[in-house]
C-alpha cells in the first residue's frame, strides 16, 4: 500500500491520483496537510485569484413532479409554499435588475409539467431582449432531460433550440450522487447518472459549457463521493467542458432526511480539498457561499476553493428553505473583497465563462 508521503509527493508534482489513493488521503491525511496541498494545487491553477460574478437567480416555479428525499424546495401545485411565476412575472424580475450590472442570470426550478421546452426557449428569448448583455445559465440536466424527452427531440436538437434562444451555459445541479444504490434511494425519479453525464457530454461537444456538482453529507459514504468525483474527471478528460465543480452540502431542514443531521465543518473542508486534488482537470472549485454560509466559505479558500459564486441579490430560496443561515442571501462586492483579502487572496470579477471583468479596478 502506498504511504501518505508517496501520495502527497505525487500531488506536489501535479501527478494524478487514483481512487484508492484518494481514499487513503481522506482517511489518513491530517486536515492541515490537506489544506496545504489543496492550496498548492489551487495556486497552480489560479494563483492568488478568487473569482466571483455579479449574478441573480430566477426560480420560475418550485412545483415539481419528482419527490427527492433531500429536497426542502419542492411543492405540489396548490400546496402551501408553492409558487408558479407567469412569464410576465419572470420578465418583471429581469426588468427590475436591468441596471444591476449583472453579467449572468441563473435559471433553475422544479420540473413542472405545465411548461415545456418551447415555453422555456421563449422565456430565454424574452429575457435576452431585456438584458442582451447577460449570459443565461439555465436548467439542470434533470430539467433538460425531462423537457427534451417530452418534446420527442434528441439531446442535440433540444439543446440546439435553447442555445439558439440564448442559453450559453448549464448549471451543475441534479448530479446529487452518481452511485446507483444511493441515487435510487434519494432521488429515484430523476434521470440516471449516465443520463446526467450524457447530457453534459452533448452540451460540451456543442460548445455549451457547464458546471458539475455533488450533493454530499446524507446517506452516501466517502467511497461514493470519490466515485462521483472520478466520473466527473473522466468526462472532463473527454470534453474539457466543465468550468467549475461545486460540492453541495446537504442541508437537513424541512425534508425527509432531516433525521440525518448535517456534516461537520471539518468534513466540508476535507471534501473541498479532496475535490481540488482529484479534479486536476477542472479549472475551478466553487465554495457556494449561499449553501456554506460566509464564515465557512472564507475557510474554504484555505482548502483549494478559488470561486465563491456571486452577489446573488436575494434571488434564491433553495438553500434558505433547507436551513441555510442566510435566509435572504446577498453579498456585496466590498464584502467579497474583504473576505478574499482576509484569506490572503485577491477577489477577481469574472463572467459566466471565467473571462475576467475589470481585473485590478475598483468600482
Amino acid at each position: 500500500m502506498k504511504s501518505i508521503d508517496n501520495i502527497v509527493s505525487k500531488l506536489r508534482n501535479a501527478e494524478r491520483i487514483d481512487s484508492q489513493e484518494a481514499l487513503l488521503l481522506w482517511q489518513k491525511a491530517p486536515l492541515w496537510l490537506l489544506s496545504e496541498i489543496a492550496v498548492e494545487a489551487k495556486l497552480r491553477v489560479s494563483g492568488e485569484k478568487v473569482y466571483y460574478n455579479r449574478n441573480f437567480h430566477i426560480e420560475p416555479t418550485n412545483i415539481c413532479l419528482f419527490e427527492c428525499q433531500f429536497c426542502s424546495y419542492r411543492r405540489k401545485a396548490g400546496q402551501d409554499g408553492a409558487w408558479d411565476y407567469s412569464m410576465e412575472q419572470v420578465l418583471d424580475i429581469v426588468r427590475s435588475r436591468r441596471d444591476s450590472g449583472a453579467t449572468e442570470i441563473h435559471i433553475v426550478g422544479g420540473v413542472n409539467p405545465k411548461y415545456d421546452l418551447y415555453y422555456y426557449a421563449e422565456m430565454i428569448k424574452a429575457i435576452k431582449a431585456i438584458m442582451p448583455q447577460v449570459a443565461v445559465k439555465a436548467f439542470t440536466a434533470v430539467e433538460l432531460n425531462w423537457m427534451i424527452s417530452r418534446a420527442n427531440l434528441s439531446l442535440e436538437q433540444g439543446l440546439k433550440l435553447l442555445k439558439e434562444a440564448g442559453m450559453e451555459s448549464i448549471p451543475g445541479g441534479g448530479a446529487e450522487i452518481f452511485a446507483p444504490h444511493i441515487r435510487t434511494k434519494i432521488c429515484p425519479q430523476k434521470c440516471s447518472a449516465e443520463e446526467w453525464l450524457a447530457l453534459h457530454r452533448v452540451a460540451h461537444n456543442m460548445g455549451i459549457d457547464s458546471n458539475a456538482t455533488m450533493l454530499y453529507g446524507h446517506i452516501e459514504g466517502i467511497e461514493e463521493r470519490i466515485d462521483h468525483l472520478m466520473r466527473i474527471r473522466e468526462l472532463q478528460d473527454a470534453t474539457g467542458g466543465f468550468n467549475a465543480f461545486i460540492p453541495l452540502k446537504f442541508r437537513a431542514a424541512n425534508n425527509s432526511l432531516s433525521y440525518l443531521g448535517e456534516t461537520s465543518i471539518t468534513d466540508d473542508l476535507r471534501t473541498l480539498a479532496l475535490s481540488r486534488l482529484i479534479l486536476d482537470n477542472v479549472p475551478h472549485i466553487k465554495a457556494y457561499w449561499v449553501m456554506y454560509g460566509k464564515t465557512t466559505t472564507e475557510l474554504a479558500l484555505a482548502f483549494g476553493a478559488d470561486d465563491i459564486d456571486g452577489t446573488i441579490e436575494d434571488s434564491t430560496k433553495i438553500y434558505s428553505m433547507a436551513g441555510a443561515s442566510d435566509t435572504r442571501p446577498v453579498m456585496r462586492i466590498d464584502d467579497i473583497e474583504r473576505m478574499c483579502s482576509a484569506a490572503g487572496f485577491v477577489a477577481v470579477e469574472r463572467d459566466t465563462h471565467y473571462n475576467e471583468v475589470n481585473y485590478g479596478k475598483k468600482e
